[in-house]
């Protein structure tokens, strides 16, 4: 049994069971990911609702403005939001991305014309854009290292849900006789950030966050409470907190905080923040977009023109697409990082290019075999890329980021994300509507160029922790304790030389000669 120990610094509300915490944990990535889910979705289903685009009275143009606009947002407050994060904390962040969302929300709700409803979009995308930054970054840094690739997986996993609940929300509402049932599923955007608010009572501040800022009694506390049942001389707790404090230390040795040009002058820095940024475009190009945010247009060229029929078909491709990247999160630290990325990758590319060709030779028949192939490629791609891009979009940046970057890198991540869904959301109506059933062929092929930079580029970091990711980059660790995985599998024997709270905690744990 552990000891019993008085907090000091962790809040009552967090719960001391460790099962309970990392379930806490796994919300808040939950959440935020179903808002950001049913934010995506919700401009492809209300891109088909005639209540929608008769009273704005969309043209391309400004349809392509409306969706595209929340990235411009997102993109302009995700590169501050860097700096927002190691100021203030991982999870005060969130706190503020919540808040932020809420008012952009209710903006859009109460929207009377255009303008109003941009300014709301706008507002929504900065929030969107804080919190994909600031919660894979929370999320890495606390939840236990075996946790870690569950629950970072199920963070653009049930973005699925947001995107089930945007579908089912907008094909209900357009049977609402009402020029303003436009309004239902936009209110019901406010519902993520007011539970994520709830969440965050029930989680700690990053333990990584609390040791750079020299706190380091409060990260050993943390620590304990979520590895440890809230034992602070559990060895499993020590080591972690030995290897997180060496490891800060050591790149504190050349000041405090990186700014992006000294980042990047490091050729090993430059190489994270590469890898990184680089992964933008992988989750955003494949073609996934095109069918989230244009599945009706795709539909209309397939030969499907029935807005009802369209928005049933988008609540099963929804579902379908959920289930597996919520399977595909459980085993996604069975599997490599870049052999998970490559099959998806190339199950995509094969599913394209099909979507492509049946496009070409059906899409305008009434060859209903034609059209229900065409159909069931898609459902094919959207299986591929939830099966490995969906669990590795927030798992894999975080991991290759070493903690004095990560805030900014991440935050550079998201602006580039957000970049490349504004390039998407913006280009590829005008693409679709110019060459059709080409504009299928050309993404496939570029995302062959993904598939080569993955095998050749990227550093596999699965079963890692944070910290033993420096040594495929550094080609060192900076800690002089052994592994975690050493210490579990019992290679290894610890002796504790002091009392955990002594002034000298990072050399509280020495091994066994």
């Amino acid at each position: 049994m552990a000891p019993q120990y008085s907090r000091q610094y962790v809040s009552r509300f967090v719960p001391s069971s460790g099962f309970l915490i990392v379930f806490f944990l796994i919300a808040t990535s939950v959440v935020d990911s179903v808002l950001l889910g049913y934010d995506s979705s919700l401009m492809g289903s209300l891109n088909v609702m005639p209540s929608y685009y008769n009273y704005f009275e969309l043209s391309t143009a400004t349809k392509s403005l409306n969706t595209a606009i929340s990235y411009t947002g997102g993109a302009i407050a995700a590169f501050p939001a860097g700096f927002l994060v190691d100021w203030r904390g991982r999870k005060e962040s969130i706190f503020w991305s919540c808040i932020i969302t809420l008012i952009g929300a209710i903006l859009q709700t109460s929207a009377v014309h255009i303008a109003m409803f941009i300014v709301g979009r706008f507002i929504i995308g900065m929030g969107l854009g804080v919190a994909a930054t600031a919660t894979p970054t929370f999320v890495s840094e606390t939840a236990p290292p075996k946790h870690r690739a569950f629950a970072l997986g199920l963070y653009y996993s049930c973005w699925g849900v947001g995107t089930l609940i945007a579908s089912g929300v907008c094909y209900r509402s357009q049977f609402v006789d009402s020029t303003w049932a436009w309004r239902i599923p936009s209110l019901i955007q406010v519902v993520p950030s007011i539970v994520c608010l709830f969440v965050l009572l029930f989680v700690p501040e990053s333990p990584r966050w609390l040791v750079g800022q020299d706190r380091h009694e409060e990260a050993l506390e943390v620590l304990a409470v979520v590895n440890g049942g809230g034992d602070i001389s559990d060895p499993l707790v020590l080591i972690q907190y030995r290897e997180i404090a060496d490891t800060i230390a050591w790149e504190k040795t050349e000041g405090r905080q990186l700014t992006f040009k000294e980042a990047y002058s490091n050729p090993i820095n430059r190489k994270r923040l590469i890898i990184a940024i680089s992964f933008a475009a992988m989750v955003m190009l494949p073609g996934t977009n095109i069918i989230t945010y244009y599945f009706g247009t795709m539909l209309e060229q397939a030969g499907i023109t029935d807005a009802t029929t369209q928005l049933e078909i988008n609540i099963i491709l929804t579902a379908w697409s959920l289930v597996i990247a919520v399977v595909a999160s459980w085993y996604a630290d069975k599997v490599g990082r870049k052999l998970l990325c490559c099959l998806s990758l190339t199950g995509g590319i094969i599913a394209f290019y099909l979507v492509g060709g049946l496009t070409a030779a059906y899409g305008t028949s009434s060859n209903k075999s034609g059209i229900y192939g065409t159909i069931a490629c898609i459902f094919l791609y959207n299986g591929t890329y939830s099966f490995g891009i969906t669990p590795l979009t927030v798992l894999y940046p975080p991991e290759v980021l070493s903690y004095r970057i990560r805030g900014t890198g991440m935050g550079l991540y998201t602006m580039a994300t957000k970049l490349c869904g504004l390039f998407v959301t913006m280009v590829f109506p005008f693409a679709l509507d110019a060459i059709g059933w080409k504009t299928y062929i050309i993404n496939a092929s570029f995302d062959i160029l993904m598939v080569l930079f993955v095998i050749f580029f990227w550093v596999e970091t699965q079963g890692l922790t944070l910290e033993e990711v420096d040594i495929k980059f550094d080609g060192v660790k900076h800690s002089d304790v052994p592994d975690l995985e050493e210490l579990k599998n019992g290679k290894v024997d610890f002796v504790i030389d002091g009392p955990p709270l002594d002034g000298r905690v990072s050399n509280t744990v020495e091994p066994k000669k």
